[in-house]
């Protein structure tokens, strides 16, 4: 398939916007195959538990897609942990996430996320713009520098 997924191929999958029945240990699997990095299952629990807006998506009863949005309900909304099965990527079907996550935060002044370096034309095309005033403080400062996440102090390219 391409990244133009028939809309009914999309339709044809479970939609689950609450984290009742999710299997925090098959989530925690498909963070690491999307390949996301190591978030331990009991982390997972809490993060999407304090998120007002989440996202599961299933095949066949296995998870293969999930995202969360930390929100307020009003001002700000903020789409994190957006993970895709690798055996689905490339399909949309991150895409139709982000979409349906920007549309459940519908109503607030801004949603916000942040793209790892080279995925900013992925979210270009859901309409998100470069912000020229993004700050971060991150636990392992010196690693989210050496990703390319933060810039050094000092840094006033880009």
């Amino acid at each position: 398939m391409t990244d133009h997924q028939s809309t009914d191929d999309l339709e044809n999958l479970d939609w689950v916007q609450d984290e009742r029945g999710v299997d925090w240990e098959e989530l925690s699997e498909l963070y690491r195959v999307a390949p996301l990095g190591i978030k331990p299952a009991d982390g997972l629990q809490t993060v999407f538990g304090n998120s007002m807006f989440k996202c599961f998506v299933y095949s066949d009863e296995s998870l293969i897609g999930a995202g969360r949005a930390i929100a307020d309900g009003r001002d700000c909304a903020y789409i994190a942990d957006v993970a895709v099965h690798p055996a689905h990527q490339g399909r949309g079907l991150g895409k139709a996430i982000i979409r349906r996550l920007v549309s459940l935060a519908d109503g607030h002044k801004k949603i916000i996320l942040y793209a790892n370096p080279g995925t900013e034309g992925f979210y270009a095309q859901l309409d998100f713009l470069p912000m020229a005033t993004a700050m971060a403080i991150w636990d392992d400062q010196e690693r989210a520098i050496s990703n390319g996440l933060l810039r050094p102090p000092g840094d006033t390219t880009g």
